[in-house]
């Protein structure tokens, strides 16, 4: 099963939508590809912990996530909730429904909590533009 979800890259003042894949496959492995920094990477670390700490479970499962548009750097903890909720949607935790309508921005702690991260007011203005020109993610995703 694949599902997307949708975050942002910050770059000075300007946001740019991207979309994380979620697959999961047969074994046991988990692969992030689309240009991650080490903070994105870690965040598989973050999201077991807060699964582990919380009402969730890591599922047993090769997990694929895929940052697009993969030339451009993903840096920071901010894709740890995209990621997790991609994880819970494919292993039907949560509902998939409507995931897609959405923009998933947040650092996870350790016990599941949220903590704040930088550029949300470009990434606020960003949201404020799609839904005035009445545009889903994964749309605007492909004008990049």
């Amino acid at each position: 099963m694949l599902i997307r979800t949708f975050g942002c890259a910050v770059y000075g003042i300007e946001a740019i939508p991207i979309t994380v894949e979620t697959h999961f496959g047969r074994g046991i492995n988990f692969y992030m590809v689309g240009l991650p920094d080490s903070a994105v990477k870690e965040s598989h670390q973050r999201i077991k912990a807060a699964f582990a700490n919380s009402t969730y479970k890591f599922p047993g499962k090769e997990i694929t996530i895929n940052l697009a548009p993969a030339d451009i750097k993903k840096e920071g903890s901010a894709y740890d909730l995209t990621i997790a909720c991609g994880i819970l949607a494919a292993s039907g935790q949560i509902a998939s429904e409507n995931i897609e309508d959405y923009l998933i921005m947040g650092e996870l702690s350790l016990d599941g909590s949220l903590r704040p991260i930088k550029g949300a007011l470009p990434i606020c203005q960003l949201q404020k533009k799609m839904i005035i020109d009445n545009l889903k993610w994964e749309y605007y995703n492909r004008k990049w």
